[in-house]
């Protein structure tokens, strides 16, 4: 039934946030592994600021799931094992999962071995790279993580949408500290910096973006594709762009760049055969650990505390990741948590773990893993017309509303800071 929908922004903890998005995975029809590895992907990048590869995403994995791109009930399996390197069959599953499992496999070989590097075949989509280099680090490990995609980034000087954006992510630990995280594309900027400029009437910066013949241009409406990293050094991104690419496509037999599918589509219904590569380092493999740490945090000590511009500060990579994590996992007071959960503005809703339950004297008590789904959002992003469907109608249902929903960038949450 219509309920009114509140007019100011709804604040949504980083916790109901991630209930909720496993929950949307569960009712299309995703097992178990798939939320968790799907969930926790983008909730890095939501918690850490890194918007673009967050939350957002939820609409279009879900599109992907239903129509088939993504299989929801992979077998992912370890296909080949030889010393320290191994083959990971991803069974056209959801990249998050594929990814987090392969970084297991290789932290446990770097444990055995000193190194564990582990390729990854019939993925998709893996979201932020920075996610799986950090899982090495938080268990003590340096973790490296690569992936290629669909072409849209030009090589220097060229005139074609030639690389993905190619991202490579490192992370490595640091004794009684957040480890050293850098997660970098090798374009100059992500295409959402594009469709940001563009939204707002403003112009490009200079060498970030080309017209259709590959000539630079800071008109967000000209921008056909991406400058490499770099401007007018720009063979030193295009270069990067390749080492993502060779390690990603060429050692693991998977398409390159120009050969993936786009990630808009318009077709869903057919695997993108996406490849990625992991790496994870046991530094006492090298070093003396007490060594290793002691100089990590004698590194990062110079560097924060080196002189900087005026008004201006210097940071590791991960700083400012870290210090918007903070900000967003902050406690506020219970008169604000109780409004934070947008779902708890509505008469008629309550979300309970992975249960939605009508509280309308109509309807009965019914579990959304019983089979059935609701209708999670309308455009402004809250829950609305809660109306139980059978399962027959469940994936139809569930693309067509999350589609046009708030992880599309409509739904009107800001975090508490």
């Amino acid at each position: 039934m219509p309920t009114e929908h509140p007019t100011s922004p709804v604040r949504a903890t980083l916790a109901s946030i991630d209930r909720f998005c496993r929950a949307v995975f569960i009712a299309a029809g995703a097992d178990e592994a798939t939320c968790d590895g799907a969930t926790r992907a983008m909730m890095h990048g939501t918690r850490l600021g890194i918007d673009s590869h967050g939350v957002r995403l939820l609409s279009h994995y879900v599109k992907g799931l239903i129509e088939g791109r993504i299989n929801r009930q992979p077998k992912v399996t370890l296909a080949s094992a030889f010393g320290a390197v191994g083959v990971l069959d991803a069974d056209n599953g959801h990249g998050g999962l594929a990814t987090f499992v392969a970084m297991d496999h290789a932290i446990e070989l770097a444990d055995r071995h000193g190194i564990g590097a582990v390729a990854i075949r019939n993925s998709s989509h893996f979201g932020p790279a920075g996610a799986y280099a950090l899982q090495a680090a938080r268990r003590g490990f340096i973790g490296f993580a690569f992936c290629n995609s669909d072409s849209f980034v030009r090589l220097h000087d060229g005139a074609m949408r030639f690389h993905g954006t190619n991202p490579i992510a490192c992370a490595v630990p640091v004794q009684n500290d957040n480890p050293w995280l850098f997660d970098m594309a090798t374009s100059a900027v992500p295409y959402n910096r594009v469709q940001l400029y563009r939204s707002l009437g403003k112009s490009l910066p200079a060498g970030t973006a080309s017209d259709s013949r590959g000539y630079d241009t800071t008109d967000p409406d000209e921008a056909d594709m991406l400058a490499p990293l770099g401007g007018e050094f720009g063979f030193k991104g295009a270069g990067l762009a390749g080492l993502a690419e060779i390690l990603s496509a060429v050692l693991t037999g998977m398409n390159l760049s120009f050969d993936i599918a786009p990630m808009p589509g318009p077709d869903f219904s057919t695997p993108r055969g996406l490849g990625a590569f992991v790496l994870a380092m046991k530094p006492e493999a090298f070093l003396d650990r007490h060594r290793f740490d002691a100089a990590m945090t004698r590194y990062l000590e110079t560097l924060r505390n080196s002189p900087a511009r005026d008004d201006l500060n210097v940071m590791a990579p991960g700083d400012r990741e870290w210090k918007v994590a903070e900000d967003r996992e902050k406690m506020v007071s219970n008169s604000t948590l109780r409004q934070r959960n947008p779902l708890r503005r509505l008469p008629h809703v309550t979300l309970c773990n992975r249960r939605l339950i009508h509280r309308s004297p109509s309807l009965r008590r019914i579990d959304a893993r019983d089979d059935r789904c609701y209708e999670w959002m309308n455009w402004s992003g809250h829950l609305a017309n809660c109306a139980f469907e059978e399962k027959r109608a469940v994936e139809a249902r569930c693309f067509r509303l999350l589609n046009r929903a708030a992880f599309t960038g409509r739904w009107r949450t800001k975090f508490v800071r």
